[in-house]
């Protein structure tokens, strides 16, 4: 049991994670509908900002990381009104094609400027262990699932109460009536990639101090897919249960599949296994809406 408990706190932790990175997806999505592939490498530049800050300017930790945001939002910018604003009435998948470029170029400018190795990020939080009774946990994973936590309530209270939020969230309803009652679409799809930028980048420097600086830092937004499409594509909440749900069966399964079969390296698996048993059932995903539409 207590391995058990151990395997679940651990993934609720890491999928924490997931689900504030696939926040960022789902609004990028409802806003602009466009999937964005690119959502691990904003992660992942993120991370490598914050370090590069920390490690040439000697700062501490909080400025860096604000200056490492600052650089989230410019990057964000400079994509969406140089890249994206010219193909809001492309084809879907010339749009996904440019995402996937934009991913591409940003892993290579990484490896190019840093290299293809793990570089240890330098300690936020203290590593010692905290007894919660049942199971010890690093604090650098407790205080993680807090500011995890801190986030993605911020991210909540702005998108629900906030007049921007409710901005965007009229044009995620619907674009077309959006701008029907002069709503700039504009700047909410350049406000959905701002944020979604920032809270990619607050993942990425997370799970950096986690597990360490590496390229394979991208690949975190391949995993993030599955808690999207798992919780809906269309949908916030789902978003953030679904992120939750991927951490503990991918934890569950690389401990219980490693035990069984001896082989490394399946827990990755498990949610996909999942993931195909649940669309199969409900191919909306556990709180995606299904569209009607009327001829």
């Amino acid at each position: 049991m207590d391995y058990f408990l151990g395997l679940v706190v651990n993934g609720i932790i890491v999928g924490s994670i997931y689900s504030m990175v696939a926040l960022g997806l789902v609004l990028i999505y409802k806003a602009t509908e466009v999937v964005n592939f690119a959502q691990g490498e904003l992660l992942m530049i993120g991370a490598y900002i914050c370090f590069e800050t920390i490690v040439t300017t000697g700062m501490p930790f909080i400025p860096a990381f604000i200056v490492a945001m600052g650089f989230m939002v410019v990057l964000a910018l400079i994509i969406e009104r140089i890249v994206l604003r010219k193909m809001v009435d492309a084809p879907v998948m010339s749009v996904i094609m440019v995402t996937i470029g934009i991913g591409v170029i940003l892993r290579a400018i990484v490896i190019g400027v840093w290299g293809p190795f793990n570089i240890p990020f330098p300690d936020i939080f203290p590593r010692e262990g905290i007894s919660l009774g049942f199971i010890v946990i690093g604090q650098v994973y407790l205080w993680s699932f807090l500011l995890t936590l801190l986030f993605i309530g911020i991210f909540g209270f702005f998108f629900k109460f906030s007049r921007i939020g409710l901005v965007m969230r009229a044009t995620a309803s619907s674009r077309k009536a959006a701008e029907s009652v002069g709503v700039p679409l504009t700047k909410v799809f350049a406000l959905a990639w701002v944020i979604s930028a920032v809270v990619s980048g607050v993942g990425g420097v997370l799970t950096a101090n986690l597990s360490g600086l590496t390229p394979e830092l991208s690949f975190y937004g391949i995993k993030v897919f599955p808690a999207v499409i798992l919780g809906g594509l269309d949908s916030i909440v789902g978003a953030a249960i679904g992120g939750v749900i991927i951490g503990v069966l991918e934890n569950l399964g690389g401990g219980y599949l490693k035990d069984l079969t001896g082989l490394k390296g399946l827990g990755p698996v498990a949610p996909f296994i999942i993931l195909v048993g649940i669309l199969w059932i409900r191919p909306t995903g556990l709180f995606g809406k299904k569209e009607i539409e009327r001829v």
